[in-house]
């Protein structure tokens, strides 16, 4: 983890990802809901938070498939029109997740869809902020991934201070520097 007291990252770890068994376990097979006894078989199918999927990955004993939130059809709905596409339900860590998992699936489409749906979600998430009347919550926000809530929050928040000031608000501030007097030199 890289920030391991950050509650987001927690998280992201939490997100059920989709893994195999390469070697049989035995002990975990609580892991396997579909399991009759406390060992679970080689080539069983389980979902497993994404940290621990990743402690097993690195030690051989599993392999882990691409969550649906990355599969064809997504990737379709985004080539098609990003800014419409409800991440929100599929993956509320969309790009986290992803960043995380491209590495370990050894799929390396995943980080172009993410530069795609990031490039084309950002303007039409800023555009929003800028230009959505101050409702509690706009409909936007439903669909919206938690990095690109925070990214319209942050607009939004910039946006009413540029009012302020441009409303009223000091122009100009004399530099603390300016105030002095230089002693004169000889």
């Amino acid at each position: 983890m890289a920030h391991y007291y950050d509650i987001d990252e927690i998280i992201v770890e939490e997100e059920l990802v989709s893994a195999v068994f390469q070697k049989a376990a035995n002990g975990v097979g609580i892991l396997d809901p579909s399991a009759e006894t406390n060992s679970v078989e080689q080539g069983s199918k389980v979902e497993l938070p994404f940290w621990l999927a990743h402690e097993l990955l690195q030690r051989q004993a599993v392999t882990i498939n691409v969550p649906a939130c990355f599969n064809q059809k997504t990737r379709k709905e985004i080539q098609a029109d990003a800014p419409c596409v409800d991440l929100r339900s599929r993956c509320p860590y969309f790009y986290e997740l992803g960043c995380k998992l491209a590495p370990l699936v050894g799929d390396r489409t995943i980080g172009s869809l993410l530069l795609q749906a990031f490039l084309s979600r950002y303007k039409e998430v800023l555009s929003k902020a800028h230009t959505a009347a101050s409702t509690p919550v706009p409909k936007v926000l439903t669909i919206l991934t938690k990095e690109e809530t925070n990214l319209y929050e942050t607009a939004q928040s910039s946006m009413a201070a540029f009012k302020k000031w441009r409303m009223g608000g000091p122009r100009f501030q004399r530099a603390s520097v300016l105030g002095r007097k230089r002693k004169p030199t000889d």
